[in-house]
């Protein structure tokens, strides 16, 4: 709770609560144009090194702005939130952003196509625009959860940026359904790397989309191979982006090596996410054989201030699964939450590096659990090596026997 709403009354609180970093919002608009500055950069200065300008701010500058500022535990009070959710403000930087998204891929396309590069120039620009549209995932997200049919569509206009319409199904119906129990393909295993991680989560995601709007097209009596299929919505709004691009700039065979490598960097953006956000996490199985609901404490949060400010608060990751329409601005922190010790830059960094991403957070894990292995969920592969690392107690060797 904010230090405001702990002195005055709820009404008072309310009336008199202001976001302090309202405008530094526009800092999740600016940021997906970060590849376009380097492309300024480049043309400024003729230096190359500047197509990894959003790979060097990514990766280096942000977590450094992360460790910086630190932690903003500051909360909206309860009944501020209402008139919060009313500001208008808010969404249309949201609505902003979609726009950006398709401006950068477009300009860097165009560029690739048409200025003299060696090849380490398109690499690393190609990765540049995969971070930035892969997190149009993030603003699909934040659009997707919403109710109005607007904001719905303008989620499957900018997933498309990155061809990963079936998002929009399978992160809705699907993660938040089965987040943190085996079921999901979304949660990750303590003790399982990235790269098997992504073995299983990219496949299983559209495996899991295709199966929740068949059905649902079933129950409605009409064809999954139909324009009312939400997964070929973008899906077609994608091929005619990428195909109107490729008719206009020609099939340069950088561009044809730029695009995939670009699609692909998004994608991985969005696994990187998924697998730190409830990395070991489960939720405990009740005597009727269901799941318990999916509580706060089964997310990891962060709530670094740099990071959480390009992200639209993606980083408040527990109060987005207990309240999925509840709006960024308005998400909270709550005490005794299993936390990240950086924010989803540094995050996705390390877990690029497996060892080191285990040795940070495996512990966390267990104190998570209090110390009880049978409430973690673990990689069966390496299941013997952590009961032997965090010791057997009765459930670790309940666990074993399985």
């Amino acid at each position: 709770m904010s230090t405001i709403a702990r002195i005055l009354p709820a009404d008072d609180a309310a009336d008199r609560y202001v976001d302090r970093k309202r405008y530094l919002w526009m800092l999740s608009v600016v940021w997906p144009a970060a590849p376009l500055i380097g492309l300024y950069l480049v043309s400024l200065t003729g230096w190359g090194i500047f197509y990894a300008f959003t790979l060097v701010v990514w990766y280096g500058v942000i977590p450094a702005l992360d460790v910086m500022f630190g932690n903003d535990p500051n909360n909206p009070p309860e009944a501020a939130v209402a008139r919060l959710e009313a500001d208008r403000y808010y969404r249309i930087l949201t609505y902003l952003t979609v726009p950006v998204h398709y401006a950068s891929l477009i300009v860097s396309a165009w560029w690739v196509a048409t200025q003299p590069m060696a090849w380490w120039e398109v690499v690393m620009l190609a990765l540049s625009l995969g971070i930035v549209n892969g997190l149009a995932l993030n603003t699909g997200h934040e659009l997707g959860h919403k109710k109005a049919a607007f904001e719905r569509w303008m989620a499957k206009i900018v997933l498309a940026v990155v061809g990963y319409g079936h998002f929009f199904i399978e992160h809705n119906k699907g993660h938040h359904r089965d987040v943190a129990t085996p079921e999901d393909p979304a949660t990750s295993r303590m003790g399982e790397g990235i790269y098997k991680f992504s073995l299983r989560e990219i496949p299983g995601a559209f495996k899991r989309a295709w199966n929740l709007e068949k059905v649902r097209l079933e129950r409605a009596g009409k064809g999954v191979w139909s324009l009312d299929n939400e997964i070929i919505q973008p899906l077609l709004i994608t091929v005619v982006l990428y195909a109107s691009l490729l008719l206009a700039l020609g099939p340069d065979p950088k561009l044809l090596v730029f695009l995939p490598i670009q699609i692909a960097f998004g994608w991985w953006q969005l696994t990187s996410a998924n697998y730190i956000e409830h990395y070991g996490l489960l939720r405990e199985k009740m005597a009727d054989g269901r799941y318990e609901r999916a509580q706060p404490r089964h997310s990891w949060n962060s709530n670094h201030i740099a990071s959480n400010l390009i992200l639209f608060h993606l980083q408040r990751h527990s109060d987005h699964h207990a309240h999925p329409t509840r709006r960024y601005q308005s998400l909270r922190d709550f005490p005794n939450l299993p936390v990240l010790p950086a924010g989803y830059p540094g995050m996705f960094f390390m877990a690029m590096i497996p060892p080191v991403f285990r040795s940070v957070m495996d512990r966390r894990v267990v104190e998570w659990a209090g110390g009880d292995l049978a409430k973690i969920q673990i990689d069966p592969a390496r299941r013997k090596q952590i009961i032997r690392k965090f010791g057997a107690s009765r459930q670790s060797a309940r666990i074993a026997a399985e």
